[in-house]
């Protein structure tokens, strides 16, 4: 079935937010299609500005994606990353030799002057990609953990010590001087349909809505919004958000999930996409006032992220 909701938003990280968004992308000419990116993940490592999450939906919508991995390229190789080593650099953040490039290139043109939505652009358009890509913000925006051994960046928690801490709060350094651009702010306030990927809601989704703005051109914008759970069976499908939700003392659940987006940020959802294994929460899901669409959300490959898009089209055209 087609509908008319073409202008498509989607607020994403990585994993998650990539495959949801490869989804929107494989309809084709009956969307268009923006990607929201979380940047509370970048870092700085051997003098490059590296965007994990930006460079991973970018790699999925291109088609160079590894999908065993959930990061970096496909069929990739590693001479850089051994020479590092020999030379007594860290490489405990694995950068393969196509994806250094891509980190080169960024920051080149970051230094020269570009924006990072510049640099994006720039990168996207050359990689074929047809959707806009956007980071939430071009400001420096840094996420810290705080856990048994102090704060953390981001990456140390996540990759060097595998998220395995446990963690008591989360802060998103630089968040209250940072702005939205101008095309973020536009995208949202033209879409017909937001949608809140799959992606992980306190380290992907709550740095992008933190953004000053962004929450309150979701809250004033036309468009519905449907948010799509990451947790499947009370485990999320990839990562550490239920281990991260139980530490912070909340249910690990769809339920769970339903319950922080209403009361982190009340009426900003309008429905909820759960898998159909967690069907039983569904009357939970709708005592928070949500609506609730249950069906097959894993997106193993792209005729279930294509199929998956496809009924959250469906679904928000319905109301």
């Amino acid at each position: 079935m087609v509908t008319d909701l073409s202008r498509v938003t989607v607020l994403a990280g990585g994993f998650g937010g990539a495959r949801m968004a490869q989804g929107f992308a494989l309809l084709g000419d009956a969307v268009e299609l923006t990607v929201i990116v979380n940047t509370g993940d970048d870092l700085e490592l051997h003098g490059l500005s590296i965007s994990p999450d930006l460079d991973t939906v970018m790699y999925t919508l291109a088609g160079l994606a590894n999908d065993e991995t959930g990061w970096g390229v496909r069929d990739e190789t590693w001479s850089a990353a051994g020479q590092l080593e020999r030379y007594g650099e860290p490489t405990w953040f694995r950068l393969g030799d196509r994806d250094l490039a891509t980190h080169v290139a960024r920051t080149a043109r970051l230094r020269s002057g570009e924006s990072l939505t510049q640099v994006t652009r720039g990168l996207a358009s050359a990689l074929g990609i047809a959707a806009s890509l956007l980071p939430m913000s071009d400001d420096r925006i840094r996420t810290k953990l705080q856990t048994q051994d102090g704060w953390l960046d981001f990456q140390d928690y996540f990759v060097r010590r595998g998220h395995r801490d446990e963690v008591s709060d989360i802060r998103y350094d630089g968040i209250h001087s940072a702005t939205p651009t101008a095309g973020v702010l536009h995208a949202i306030q033209a879409a017909d349909l937001v949608v809140i990927a799959p992606s992980n809601p306190y380290l992907s989704v709550a740095p992008i809505l933190s953004v000053p703005g962004i929450l309150e051109s979701l809250n004033a914008a036309k468009a519905r919004t449907v948010a799509v759970s990451p947790i499947v069976g009370r485990e999320a499908v990839r990562g550490p958000a239920a281990q991260l939700m139980r530490s912070l003392g909340a249910e690990a659940s769809a339920a769970g999930i339903a319950r922080h987006y209403s009361k982190t940020w009340p009426g900003l959802i309008d429905t909820l996409v759960i898998d159909a294994s967690d069907g039983e929460e569904a009357a939970a899901i709708s005592a928070e006032g949500l609506g609730v669409c249950v069906t097959q959300t894993l997106m193993t490959g792209q005729t279930e992220r294509r199929r998956l898009a496809q009924e959250i089209l469906e679904l928000a055209g319905a109301h």
